[in-house]
């Protein structure tokens, strides 16, 4: 069966009612993506990117979309109490991949910020959507990103004009709720024009018993001085998958860091580009998975360094249990004229069991002189002699395990700039390894 096929045809028979519950700045790119995908289709095993990610079999499956935007009966204002202890956040919610409207948060926000659905952006500021949407996340080199931008309806926007600081962070809650099969593509756009400043906190659930297939492309625009944390927490379900890409533009001396964390989940290819325009500019890009039973966690990486005096600094940790799979796929690419770059690659991974598999490719492409770049990879088991001598000091087996793994993990969780978000999750990573569930806070959900 062609796989592409069945999305083309559905994207035909549905086409005027996509384009009926869509502003549209997500309608006018349509027929574009509908082109490439059909050019691209997904990516195959042979594909060097895609080597250990079957992307057609993922697709596969007949699921449900609610292409006709039908409400959900869902509360999540009452029900997912999932914002961090003591860390005061501006809450919002995504539920599939609509943004619930009912329960926008009553925190004020700067003059100008806008932070709320794509609609009513659209709505408020035309001129800025059609300049932002869809200018980062190219329809032209991945098909899932065209068929993300074919069928998206809706997306997430933070928008913060120049100058302005968003002193108290945002947190959206992606939520997967459905009583049958469901596919939904989100979209989230992030845009701090010169000097902006603020912190973006995403956190993705799944509640339902039933299999979830979501894509998300994120677009965030960082500005002349701009500064921007991205967290990301994926506590989804073994029935749950997704596939995400992250596209970065920075200009010369902002500052984002980006730091993805997955706690739960069942399959995930996660992508980051990230391209600095701007001399002076400065990136860091964070990850850490850790995986049990079948789960699958696949990283694409992509730094592109423009212009001089640029830095990046890069780190993915995996810890790998029972029959999991790890995939990490790193390229910094220092084009020519950008001397003086500073980039830093690092994968580390940590195997607890002899079934799992970890596949590891870092990799340095450089055309400009005067640079300091590095890139490293280690795949090992917890170190014995420490295990021993933890236990000669009356720790149980499964203690020192668990200590020596949240020590391994520590190092991304340093670059988390919250103080408190970084407390929360170090003891939802204690949980994790030792084999609690692995929940938020405060929810029905995640208590």
């Amino acid at each position: 069966m062609n796989v592409e096929k069945q999305y083309v045809d559905l994207y035909k028979q549905y086409e005027s009612v996509l384009h009926a519950y869509a502003p549209e700045v997500m309608n006018a790119p349509r027929a574009q993506a509908l082109a490439h995908f059909r050019l691209l289709g997904f990516p195959s095993l042979k594909n060097e990117n895609y080597r250990y990610t079957d992307v057609a079999q993922a697709f596969a499956p007949d699921y449900g979309l609610n292409l006709n935007r039908v409400s959900i009966p869902v509360h999540p204002e009452d029900v997912f109490r999932c914002d961090v202890p003591h860390l005061s956040t501006s809450l919002y919610f995504v539920v599939n991949d609509l943004f619930y409207t009912y329960g926008v948060s009553k925190t004020p926000l700067p003059q100008g910020v806008y932070v709320g659905g794509m609609h009513g952006f659209a709505e408020r500021y035309p001129d800025v959507a059609s300049r932002y949407y869809g200018k980062a996340a190219a329809v032209a080199q991945d098909a899932v990103t065209a068929l993300n931008t074919l069928f998206a309806q809706d997306g997430f926007v933070l928008y913060v004009p120049q100058g302005v600081k968003v002193e108290r962070p945002v947190q959206l809650v992606n939520i997967f709720r459905s009583n049958v099969n469901l596919m939904a593509n989100r979209r989230i756009l992030v845009i701090l024009e010169p000097g902006a400043e603020a912190r973006l906190l995403v956190c993705d659930h799944s509640v339902d018993d039933v299999r979830f297939l979501g894509t998300q492309v994120m677009e965030i625009f960082a500005g002349k001085g701009a500064l921007f944390d991205y967290y990301d927490l994926e506590e989804s379900s073994i029935l749950t998958t997704r596939f995400s890409s992250v596209h970065v533009e920075q200009a010369a001396m902002s500052n984002v860091l980006v730091n993805g964390i997955t706690l739960n989940n069942g399959l995930t290819r996660n992508n980051y580009h990230i391209r600095l325009h701007g001399e002076g500019a400065e990136a860091t890009l964070c990850g850490l998975a850790i995986q049990d039973r079948q789960q699958h966690v696949d990283t694409y990486t992509h730094i592109a360094h423009i212009a001089p005096r640029c830095g990046s600094n890069e780190l993915f940790k995996n810890v790998l249990n029972d029959r999991a799979t790890g995939v990490f796929n790193g390229r910094i690419l220092v084009e020519k004229g950008a001397e003086k770059t500073r980039a830093y690659q690092t994968n580390r991974n940590l195997c607890t069991s002899r079934e799992v598999r970890m596949y590891s490719r870092p990799q340095l492409e450089i055309y400009a002189d005067d640079v300091k770049c590095s890139h490293g990879m280690s795949t090992g088991q917890l170190d014995e002699q420490a295990l021993f001598y933890m236990r000669a000091r009356g720790l149980s087996y499964e203690d020192a395990r668990m200590m020596l793994s949240v020590a391994f993990t520590s190092e991304v969780l340093e670059h988390v700039r919250l103080d408190v978000l970084k407390d929360r999750l170090l003891r939802l990573v204690e949980k994790r390894f030792r084999g609690e569930l692995a929940r938020c806070g405060t929810c029905r959900v995640c208590g």
